[in-house]
């Protein structure tokens, strides 16, 4: 990116600014003042025609700016509910998608290991590592882990899975001398 980010600052922030935002249903310019915003090329026609129409009268200029601000106030608590909304809206769709995952002590779980992407250690190797054993399973989803060496230590269970061991079936004795005979 380089060192003239700040240089494209302002640029970035009028963009901002003028984008709509879904949760609280306008643009942040608009939340802020209270009006559209325009691009520069209308404000000058606008500044033109506003000088024509100039009132004066700073009585009915006063009472108008009161009504101005209550709908400031209005089209901010709509904001906070529609936000609100979306919210609930964007937390159950979240939700949704959770399984829910019970342990008990004594399982043998693999954990989920996130960061093992960001240092390139190929891509075949397993983000799960463990098996560990569970020692603790809270009902808000903290379960307690010990590993190899005796350490403990707490982690949410949606990073964890069943550890399924395969039993290794028996091998048969063999007599060498007798598949010689073949």
């Amino acid at each position: 990116m380089g060192k003239g980010w700040k240089s494209k600052l302002p640029e970035a922030l009028w963009a901002y600014r003028r984008a709509y935002k879904i949760p609280i249903g306008m643009t942040p310019y608009q939340l802020v003042y209270g009006k559209t915003c325009h691009l520069p090329v209308l404000l000058e026609f606008k500044s033109h025609w506003a000088i024509k129409r100039w009132n004066m009268d700073l009585q009915s200029a006063g009472i108008k700016r009161q009504i101005q601000l209550a709908e400031l106030d209005e089209w901010r608590q709509k904001v906070f509910h529609s936000s609100k909304l979306y919210k609930e809206h964007t937390k159950r769709s979240h939700d949704k998608r959770i399984k829910i995952k019970q342990f008990r002590a004594g399982d043998k779980v693999l954990l989920f290991n996130s960061r093992i992407r960001l240092f390139g250690h190929g891509k075949l190797r397993s983000k799960w590592e463990g098996p560990y054993i569970v020692l603790d399973a809270a009902d808000h989803g903290a379960v307690t882990l010990q590993d190899d060496d005796g350490n403990t230590f707490k982690v949410k269970c949606q990073r964890l899975k069943v550890f399924l061991e395969q039993e290794m079936p028996e091998l048969e004795e063999v007599d060498v001398f007798e598949l010689s005979k073949i």
